[in-house]
């Protein structure tokens, strides 16, 4: 029935095309390619099950918050440091790591919009840019946090953020095809984006801010697949079953905090309007979704995770991907 769904999606051109992948207790029910896009050669290329998808915001799930974590399990970051003990430009000093990660910091959500070819000094921008609110008060999720957080970890480690995510991260575990600033080999092998200055973008990040921080930040950035984008959840619904990092910490990511979120996840704490999951989902259920597109969501109490990966921005960015992630994951759901 949701397979019939995503057909009807491309069909009527609310999409282009996706990646749907579907595991429970570690066995796949559904890895299926659909659709296809047009490249930055104008030629149309048929999606399929290893296609690239610029991932944007899971970038804070699958990139910033493991490498805060294991730093954190290392005792090498410290979540209630204020952000200027690491990064002495930041204005705001009552700013803490930990409301970084749990989007407390009262940082605003973004910046003003400069296009791709713009110049901007992005992190001179966000060591002035005011806060909207009290931080450690109220959760308003913000993509300059997550910069920020990108930077400590690289100030911690003098290691720059996609190699240490690389290395520590994404390889051991088994994460091989996911990564920032792909090589020019697998740029065609990605799915474009928005058509901006007549050309649609393909093989870069489609993020203005994490292109103008050269393609690796702490908020968007990441190229990934859906079976890497499953695998990887799969590690966070079995903590234990992995070594990188210690397990209560990542059961502490996925634990309920404030308005629905954890550490850098989404956590369906049953209050106010459902997630993008859907209403079925229960309680406890967490993920994360990228403006491009792209969403995870894991249930632990029936072990399933639900990648789609697609690359909506491709018609522009008045898309209805909201309530197409909704209707969606309440269908696979209600399958299971």
């Amino acid at each position: 029935m949701y397979k019939k769904y995503v057909d009807s999606l491309i069909e009527n051109k609310e999409l282009p095309g996706a990646v749907l992948h579907v595991s429970r207790k570690k066995q796949t029910l559904c890895h299926q390619a659909f659709g296809s896009f047009i490249g930055t050669d104008e030629q149309e290329y048929p999606i399929t099950k290893n296609t690239l998808f610029d991932i944007a915001s899971l970038t804070k799930v699958m990139a910033t918050l493991p490498a805060s974590l294991l730093l954190l399990g290392k005792g090498e970051l410290d979540f209630e440091k204020q952000v200027q003990y690491y990064l002495p430009a930041f204005k705001h000093a009552e700013v803490k790591v930990a409301d970084l990660l749990s989007h407390r910091s009262g940082l605003p959500p973004d910046l003003p919009y400069v296009a791709r070819g713009g110049q901007r000094d992005v992190m001179a921008v966000i060591y002035q840019t005011e806060l909207q609110q009290t931080p450690g008060k109220m959760v308003a999720y913000s993509d300059l946090g997550m910069i920020l957080l990108g930077k400590i970890l690289e100030k911690i480690t003098d290691i720059p953020l996609d190699v240490f995510t690389r290395e520590h991260i994404f390889t051991p575990w088994g994460v091989h095809n996911t990564g920032f600033n792909l090589p020019e080999n697998l740029k065609a092998l990605s799915a474009s984006t928005e058509k901006v200055g007549g050309r649609f973008v393909q093989g870069e990040v489609h993020d203005e801010k994490a292109f103008h921080l050269g393609g690796v930040s702490g908020s968007a950035g990441l190229f990934s697949t859906a079976e890497d984008v499953a695998r990887f959840a799969t590690h966070f619904l079995y903590p234990e079953e992995q070594d990188v990092i210690p397990p209560e910490l990542m059961r502490l990511a996925t634990s309920h905090k404030q308005s629905n979120r954890g550490l850098g996840f989404e956590v369906w704490n049953g209050e106010g309007d459902p997630l993008s999951c859907g209403g079925s989902w229960p309680i406890g259920s967490f993920g994360h979704t990228g403006f491009t597109g792209t969403s995870v969501w894991v249930e632990p109490q029936k072990e399933l995770v639900v990648v789609f990966l697609t690359n909506a921005v491709h018609y522009g960015r008045s898309t209805n991907i909201r309530t197409i992630r909704k209707t969606l994951h309440t269908m696979i759901y209600s399958s299971i």
